[in-house]
């Protein structure tokens, strides 16, 4: 089954809050993760939080889990562990998050499911992933601690096998779950007693055992696609795309350099080196609402952001005829640092509200002059698709300007490069450019509304994609 007829199904089914959606953690939710000795060797407590997240496919795996960390924890304080395994979401596991599982998620949600993440594993590994993807309800195995020191021993029984699926049977009982119309999803055969608990089990990623057993039961299969670190190819792919980006740039400069006209130069440069870059690096976009970017200009262009290639992807879909508002710490950036500013974009300090109104007032007088600008409205880059709270500055741009706003929704750029990450992965970037939305009428003392409503049509993209357009 592929994930799209799974969310259809989500949609068609039963709706509200009686209904639950179960989600294992690692494996179903969270790619198994291996982590980099060379960083965590002298790091055990970080190294015994990081190797569980794959979850254990046995008892003696589980075992093993269990008395590692009775050992490394023991006489560690709740805080200390709370906050490096928060520390260790922000690091390395956001990029083991699996969008397939989002987007399952995200459709439960929609349809007022309400999501539970239930593990074998501790709060200290499941709860920074539970905040990020939103869901409230985490079932985990307590750890005992004494004055907020753990004692190296498990608070009760853990949640494996049927341990877990009695917390979520008991879980039910406390909030009224229907567990018939309910969802569950797991990748293990120890999680069999959690899948036969609910009327809709999905195996994700089953192993072997559990594949047969769904097999012999007719349940559901998806696969998700594995989450891996970079390789070989990738780093000489990235280092090969930023070759062509400096090349593109440069060839785009010289090309228009004797017409002595910058704007033109800067053109030029943002076309060519976006084209030589998606060309040497192996990304492909597929772009629905294309008309939407070339007119109207000019228009203020907002877009998701959660990775460092969005800058390629806007400037491949945009083509000319655009600048940006950036970050102060872009300037840092060797390559697109000085490429930004050639292509005159304005650079903000968001630590100083005042410096930065003042940085933006010349860029009304930009718009007017027929140059359109793209803002990020969230100000900084996700590590997942969730998308954040959007600020309101580049609203009050557009409505002083008399310009409208044109959404640009992007998909998947955060699996082509991470967002803490320079290298890239081959693949295809998902980009839909929504209709303008003329601002003009806009009142201040709806504009908390309007910006949320904007904020809800990049929600409803991601959620719902819309159709390819037919060639």
């Amino acid at each position: 089954m592929a994930v799209d007829e799974a969310i259809a199904a989500i949609r068609s089914g039963p709706q509200g809050p009686r209904v639950a959606a179960v989600f294992d953690f690692g494996g179903t939710v969270v790619h198994g993760f291996t982590p980099v000795r060379r960083v965590l060797r002298r790091r055990r407590l970080a190294d015994s939080l990081l190797t569980s997240i794959r979850g254990a496919r046995g008892e003696g795996e589980y075992e093993r889990f269990l008395q590692r960390a009775m050992h490394e924890w023991a006489g560690h304080t709740e805080a200390e562990l709370t906050g490096l395994g928060e520390a260790l979401f922000r690091k390395a596991v956001y990029g083991h998050l699996y969008p397939e599982a989002w987007r399952l998620i995200r459709a439960h949600e929609a349809a007022g499911h309400t999501l539970v993440l239930a593990t074998c594993l501790t709060r200290f590994q499941a709860l920074p992933v539970a905040a990020e993807l939103g869901i409230e309800h985490v079932l985990y195995t307590p750890m005992v601690a004494r004055d907020g020191v753990l004692s190296g021993h498990v608070d009760g029984k853990p949640l494996w096998r049927n341990g877990k699926a009695d917390a979520v049977r008991r879980f039910a009982a406390a909030r009224g779950i229907d567990l018939a119309r309910s969802h569950g999803y797991a990748d293990a055969f120890p999680d069999l007693p959690l899948l036969e608990l609910v009327g809709h089990p999905t195996a994700v990623n089953p192993d072997p055992r559990l594949a047969m057993a769904a097999g012999d039961r007719s349940w559901p299969v998806l696969t998700f696609r594995p989450r891996r670190a970079p390789g070989p190819r990738d780093i000489a792919r990235t280092a090969a795309g930023f070759a062509s980006l400096l090349g593109g740039a440069a060839y785009g400069v010289a090309a228009e350099s004797r017409t002595g006209e910058r704007r033109r130069m800067a053109d030029s440069m943002i076309t060519h080196a976006a084209a030589a870059t998606l060309a040497a690096t192996g990304v492909r976009l597929r772009v629905t609402g294309a008309e939407h970017a070339r007119a109207p200009r000019p228009a203020v262009y907002l877009f998701n952001h959660q990775s460092q290639f969005d800058m390629v992807v806007l400037a491949a879909v945009l083509g000319a005829g655009f600048t940006g508002i950036v970050k102060k710490e872009v300037t840092a950036n060797p390559i697109f640092g000085p490429l930004l500013r050639f292509a005159g974009a304005t650079f903000i300090d968001r630590s100083d509200t005042a410096s930065a109104k003042a940085a933006l007032a010349p860029v009304i007088d930009t718009l007017r002059g027929g140059l359109s600008l793209v803002v990020a409205p969230e100000g900084t880059r996700s590590r997942t698709p969730r998308v954040g709270p959007f600020k309101k500055g580049a609203f009050h741009i557009a409505m002083q300007a008399g310009v409208p706003v044109v959404p640009i929704v992007i998909r998947n750029a955060g699996e082509i490069a991470w967002r803490d990450s320079a290298v890239v992965r081959k693949g295809t970037v998902d980009v839909a450019v929504l209709p303008p939305i003329d601002v003009t009428g806009w009142a201040p003392e709806n504009l908390d509304a309007d910006v949320e409503r904007v904020r809800r049509m990049f929600i409803e993209t991601l959620l719902d994609w819309p159709a390819p357009e037919q060639d």
